[in-house]
This record gives C-alpha cells, sequence and structure tokens, in this order.
C-alpha cells in the first residue's frame, strides 16, 4: 500500500501585513520505482526500468501506463500480474513470449514528475516507430462540452482543491460525461495513471470515442501517451509545444488548447469539434 497524498505542516501566512501561525495541505512528492519482470534467455529476470517522483497513489496504474507509453506492453493480456511489492516499489511481471528490448526505451532511470522527457536521448527515439494512426472521422464533441471541461474536472479534484499542488488529467465522453479522473504532482505521471487505470479495467479499446484533458500545457509526450492510448482528441488548460501540434497533425489527432468557459484554440483537426 502506498503512503499518503496529503500531509500537513505549520506555516506562517502573511496577509495585508499581519502574520498569523496555521496548518496546510501539502500534496506528497516521493519517488516510485518501476520493476520489470521478464524472460530473457530462458530465464525469468526482474530489473528496475524507471524511478519517478510521483504523489503516492494509483501506483500500479501509474506503472503500466508508463509501461504502455513506452510500447513495452500493448494491452492487458501481455502482463501476468502487477504487484505493489513495498510502498515505493511496483513491479509488473510480464508473459513469458513479451520481448523487451530496454534499450529502445533509452531512459535514464530518473526521471522527474515534471518532465517524463528529461531522460531521452534524442527527439528521434521519441518518435517510436508504431505508433497508431488515429482516424480522421469521429468522435465529434460540441463546443459546448469543451468550454465545461475545466470547470467539470476541478469539481472533483479533491487534493487540488486542498493543496493546490497537483495536476489532473481525465477522460470525457462526447457528452460531457467524466470517465476517468486522476492526480499526481506531475502531469505525465496523472496521465500515465489515468490511462493505466484504463489497461488494468480492461476499456483500452474503448477509449477511440473520448477526449484526454489535462491541466497545464500539451506536450509532445502527452500527445503520444495519447496516441498509444488510441485516443483522438487531446485537450489542455494551458499551450500546446509546436512538436505535440506537429504529432497531432501527423497521425490525424484533434489538439485543442487554452480551454476556458469562454473560450478556446483548436490546432489539428478542427472537424471533430462541433
Amino acid at each position: 500500500m502506498s503512503g499518503p497524498s496529503i500531509i500537513t505542516s505549520r506555516i506562517q501566512r502573511v496577509e495585508n501585513g499581519v502574520r498569523s501561525s496555521r496548518m496546510d495541505d501539502l500534496a506528497v512528492e516521493e519517488p516510485l520505482e518501476i520493476q520489470l519482470g521478464y524472460m530473457r534467455n530462458g530465464w525469468r529476470v526482474h530489473k528496475s526500468v524507471a524511478v519517478t517522483m510521483r504523489t503516492p497513489g494509483h501506483d500500479e496504474e501509474l506503472a503500466v501506463g508508463f509501461l504502455l507509453g513506452e510500447g513495452v506492453i500493448r494491452e492487458a493480456g501481455n502482463m501476468v500480474r502487477v504487484e505493489t511489492l513495498e510502498p515505493n516499489v511496483v513491479r509488473v511481471e510480464l508473459q513469458d513470449d513479451v520481448a523487451v528490448d530496454l534499450g529502445s526505451m533509452e531512459r535514464n532511470f530518473y526521471t522527474t514528475s515534471s518532465c517524463g522527457v528529461c531522460g531521452k536521448a534524442s527527439i528521434a527515439a521519441l518518435r517510436m516507430g508504431e505508433r497508431p494512426i488515429v482516424k480522421t472521422s469521429g468522435p465529434y464533441f460540441p463546443e459546448a462540452v469543451i468550454h465545461g471541461l475545466g470547470a467539470a474536472l476541478r469539481e472533483t479534484q479533491e487534493v487540488f482543491s486542498r493543496t493546490g499542488g497537483l495536476h489532473a488529467a481525465a477522460i470525457f465522453d462526447a457528452d460531457g460525461k467524466l470517465n476517468g479522473r486522476r492526480e499526481d504532482v506531475g502531469r505525465h505521471n496523472a496521465v500515465d495513471k489515468l490511462i493505466g487505470a484504463q489497461v488494468l479495467a480492461g476499456r483500452l479499446g474503448e477509449l477511440a470515442g473520448s477526449l484526454l484533458f489535462v491541466s497545464g500545457r500539451a506536450s509532445f509526450e502527452l500527445m503520444q501517451k495519447a496516441m498509444v492510448a488510441g485516443i483522438p482528441i487531446l485537450a489542455a488548460v494551458g499551450a500546446p509545444s509546436s512538436l505535440a501540434v506537429e504529432l497531432a497533425q501527423e497521425t490525424g489527432a484533434t489538439l485543442v488548447g487554452f480551454v476556458r468557459e469562454n473560450r478556446f484554440n483548436i490546432y489539428t483537426h478542427p472537424e471533430r469539434i462541433t
């Protein structure tokens, strides 16, 4: 079992020149080691493949989402089991016939919670050769649903409302129904937890009719995670990067940024927003 996601700390608040002592809630940040169990030369080996700083909670989902994004697994059937060995260590055991090429991941063992791409050796390594191409038709989301994404997500952000220190990722359908939400100190971790939950629940194949909404900006890697999961629309509170726009254009995905209650920008394939 993982540790708490919130701790309390005594602070001094200065407001209008008056200083007062009070307790304040903080979002917890701790390292999570992700281990992989797989067959190599007829022997089952166990290897640490990543350490990421995250908010404790939904750790097994985080590990599964991370491995899906890296192309290590393709579906739930690739795994024998996912287990928490101790509070900050999760191991994913793969089926004997799943081939593993850890060299292709080209990551350092340490990944910061704010930048899942920092350990990559190059942009070329990021462009996974087997990334899926999204169909250019559907799903179709009304403008009103896009405008309401931020308010709908904020209503569910329990930890953020107490700490103000977490990112969130959520999956919505075209009616604006929230079908999943996760929070974490890292944007990439929040998405990995969310997608990992879909994998473990056997719903990965249902995401083609969904939209992924993220707090903060839309980076290349978040766009890639959406593509690998088969999600055709990525919407973000903040700005997209140039590489995120390029990837969305190449793969037929719709990318939306600066989502507010009264405006948003559509950067690629606007036909899905009606």
